[in-house]
């Protein structure tokens, strides 16, 4: 009882030597010196930044807006922003400032020099 709490039989997964620490855990010598590539993002939106860009989201909103800001995972900040809101009117409705969270967004697009392509199956009646 009198060793209790002292050497490496409690608790210990190491071999000899009795103590971990300081093994494991923590950036190795070789990656806290900078030798790991920077990983590029998929998405150059660099060409965009102010620029007015449509954003559609999972549920169905979508949103205009002038690019200033973005992240590597997608993250936007839109300013002049306005939704289109098509229940139970299609109207717009202005926004101002917003941060737009990557996972969210499905499409991204750029207003300007886009236009609407007739659909072939859509039946006129």
């Amino acid at each position: 009882m009198a060793d209790r709490g002292r050497g490496a039989a409690r608790g210990s997964r190491g071999g000899p030597g009795g103590s971990s620490r300081g093994r494991g855990h923590g950036p190795s010598s070789s990656q806290a010196s900078g030798d790991k590539p920077r990983r590029e993002a998929i998405l150059d939106l660099s060409k965009y930044v102010n620029e007015r860009i449509r954003v559609k989201f999972t549920g169905g909103r979508e949103v205009t807006g002038v690019l200033k800001g973005y992240d590597q995972l997608l993250n936007l900040v839109l300013d002049d922003v306005e939704e289109d809101v098509e229940l139970p009117q299609p109207r717009k409705r202005s926004l101002g400032l917003a941060v737009l969270r990557g996972p969210t967004i499905i499409l991204l697009s750029p207003v300007d020099g886009s236009e609407e392509i007739a659909n072939p199956f859509l039946t006129q009646e």
